[in-house]
């Protein structure tokens, strides 16, 4: 193990309880232990999920959040005495692994509480709001501090929580972690005065505009979370360690407004000033530590770090706020080892926080002691799997319901919490397999056929492995794309798989019946129709080093087209966006958190977005334009990048050839969550 890491194997306590080293895995919604969005149960796919992450060296354990009112069919946790008794049962193995668990307990979301737009349906016809009730209470679910803006949709509202409610969930909090201690969990995090959830909201003034003894004042606005406490602590006794979810900072402008690292704004939530009285005060309250980053919902950014988000971007906070608590302190978003271990080393930092890492390579930690860091499947920060909740004008989160109902998953990582349906299983009738493309669902065909046992075959136009990834990865903050291209070529090396570059096949025929993978990608639109379309760079013809004047159109405003004009405007470039639609990144699949970071830079930045917008001419000098109301816009610029999207471009088709299977984009345009999927499917048909 690297020497600069050891401080992160040092032990430490919380309350009495001895943590056998720094690393904490920090709750993700999908790794529950009683269900999540389900009827209340012993999870054992969440059981699992957090038995392989103990076993691989991690010091404390967070699983996902519970709910102590489960938002479907209205129960109460503690209700359901059986399944604690089933958690009773496991722990003993669990305990054996030498690490701490504490069962992350919520009071819910508010305002915060995701609303698709079969949820709108329900709410908004009052028969169906009637007969929905005892499976989905909006009333109950969505209610806040005070009424107030769902974060999602602006057609169910969130209604003010009476104080008889209040102590409704302060009761459930006791008696479920009670039920927690008896069942030998190691202690509990309540959640959580953080990311603008129920227990935020009535602590962040621009949330909370109550009257009573709830509302006002910093005690009263904190007093939701302190009574929390102090009930636990009541039922459980003074030893038994109650951790909080806590944003140290709200980084937010207002509803559905963030504020982005290095803006200046003012704070309409927790500034640091009240969070320095306000940790102190949830301290004497009972609380034994904090587990810190920053943000809201209305700055998802902060607690759920895109890959434009600089690294460590809460530590500095976090380092702050520990010199106002004598309690242990733990930091999560985007944090590297390096500076977790020499913040801990200097005694600014007692436990680093990771989640979606263990989500790509469970064992990262594990390679880590053992010097295999190369070995690190790496997590790239696409939210794609895990936590792709979309949101654009005019729909509330457009989501897969399945994507709703199963978090946790990982684009990278088709295995995880899809045991049942992605696994490895050794093929009885070993084949040579070709495959036809050497990017990433040619390459991930490849790994998993190999593990099979069969002999995987690449085919590679070109004289390097990569595919179009090689440009989805080439802007100067997506080192961690880099890093996964890199983890898959030394997957190749690693299984000896067999590469032929500079080879085009033209025909399978060749191959006989040996069963055929084609990876051959997608090939850029062009819009022919536009007259100049000639004069246009395509947006891969960029990213792989095409030069562009110093004021650039980029045409298209979906998710590749942005970032384009993200990196344009870090160098010193001067941008504008031509969309068709009404909003930028107005697609499927993006993460709410990715999708509002770069909307809301362009507005700080002042760059040009035309909307609902038509591209007509490029000149030499300008593209002309036509907006909704049929004007023309003439818009200057040197050059004109062209972000139009893509058509498959499959060598041949299934229908054609029965041993032939399609991955990838030459299948269907989409992202690498559904390439890495599809290839890991067809791999494992062979």
């Amino acid at each position: 193990m690297n020497k600069a890491y050891e401080p992160l194997l040092t032990p430490w306590k919380i309350g009495n309880c001895e943590i056998k080293n720094r690393i904490v895995l920090t709750s993700m919604g999908g790794t529950d232990l009683f269900g999540w969005m389900e009827v209340n149960h012993f999870d054992k796919e969440g059981a699992r999920f957090i038995m392989e992450i103990a076993k691989n060296n991690v010091g404390l354990i967070l699983p996902g959040c519970q709910p102590v009112y489960n938002p479907m069919l209205g129960q109460w946790l503690h209700k359901k005495k059986s399944m604690f008794k089933e958690l009773g049962k496991w722990m003993p193995e669990f305990h054996k692994t030498g690490a701490k668990l504490f069962v992350q307990l919520t009071a819910g979301f508010g305002r915060s509480f995701t609303v698709s737009e079969m949820m709108e349906k329900l709410y908004t016809n009052k028969a169906l709001r009637v007969l929905s009730k005892p499976v989905m209470n909006f009333d109950m679910i969505t209610a806040s501090a005070s009424p107030s803006p769902n974060r999602w949709s602006d057609k169910i509202p969130s209604r003010e929580l009476t104080k008889e409610e209040i102590q409704r969930f302060i009761d459930s909090f006791a008696q479920s972690a009670k039920l927690l201690k008896e069942a030998g969990v190691d202690g509990v995090e309540v959640h959580a005065v953080h990311e603008g959830y129920l227990l935020d909201q009535f602590a962040l003034k621009y949330v909370n505009k109550r009257t009573d003894e709830y509302g006002g004042s910093l005690e009263n606005r904190y007093r939701f979370a302190a009574e929390i406490v102090k009930a636990i602590k009541k039922e459980c006794g003074k030893d038994f360690p109650v951790s909080l979810r806590y944003s140290v900072i709200s980084k937010t402008k207002g509803f559905r407004q963030g504020a982005l690292p290095g803006e200046e704004y003012t704070e309409v939530g927790r500034d640091m000033a009240e969070s320095e009285i306000a940790a102190k005060f949830l301290q004497d309250a009972g609380y034994d530590m904090l587990n810190c980053d920053n943000g809201t919902y209305d700055a998802w950014y902060w607690a759920h770090p895109p890959i434009y988000m600089p690294e460590n971007c809460n530590l500095e906070d976090v380092e702050h706020i520990k010199k106002f608590v004598d309690i242990p302190v733990v930091c999560a978003g985007r944090l590297t080892l390096d500076a977790a271990s020499k913040a801990i080393a200097e005694g600014k930092l007692d436990g680093a926080g990771f989640a979606r890492n263990f989500l790509a390579d469970p064992a990262w930690f594990t390679k880590v002691i053992n010097d295999k860091e190369d070995d690190i499947r790496p997590c790239i920060l696409c939210h794609n799997g895990c936590f792709n909740m979309c949101h654009y004008k005019g729909v509330p989160n457009d989501q897969e319901l399945s994507d709703s109902l199963h978090l946790a998953r990982c684009a990278v990582n088709a295995e995880m919490m899809q045991w049942n349906k992605h696994y490895i299983k050794k093929t009885d009738s070993p084949k040579t397999v070709r495959i036809i493309g050497g990017g990433i669902g040619g390459m991930e065909t490849a790994r998993v056929a190999a593990l099979r046992g069969h002999k995987p075959v690449i085919y590679e136009k070109s004289g390097v492995l990569g595919g179009t990834f090689i440009a989805a990865s080439a802007e100067s903050y997506k080192g961690k794309l880099r890093d996964l291209l890199e983890w898959y070529k030394r997957e190749m090396k690693k299984l000896n798989v067999e590469i032929h570059f500079n080879t085009e096949i033209k025909d399978v025929a060749q191959f006989g019946t040996d069963p055929v993978v084609i990876a051959t990608g997608s090939a850029a639109r062009v819009l022919k129709k536009v007259p100049g379309h000639e004069k246009m760079i395509e947006a891969c013809e960029y990213l792989l080093g095409k030069e562009v004047g110093d004021n650039v159109a980029v045409i298209g405003g979906g998710l590749t087209g942005c970032e384009i004009a993200y990196e344009l405007a870090l160098h010193g470039k001067k941008v504008s966006i031509v969309e068709m639609k009404d909003d930028l990144i107005a697609q499927t699949g993006v993460c709410l958190a990715n999708s509002s970071y770069l909307r809301e830079w362009f507005a700080w930045k002042n760059v040009p977005v035309y909307l609902e917008t038509t591209l007509k001419e490029v000149k030499d000098g300008s593209v002309v334009c036509t907006d909704k109301a049929g004007k023309t816009i003439e818009i200057p610029c040197d050059s004109v990048i062209s972000s139009a999207g893509y058509i498959p471009t499959p060598l041949t088709t299934k229908e054609k050839n029965k041993n032939v299977e399609l991955v990838g984009d030459c299948l269907a345009i989409g992202n690498l969550k559904s390439v890495i999927w599809r290839a890991y499917d067809v791999a494992m048909k062979l």
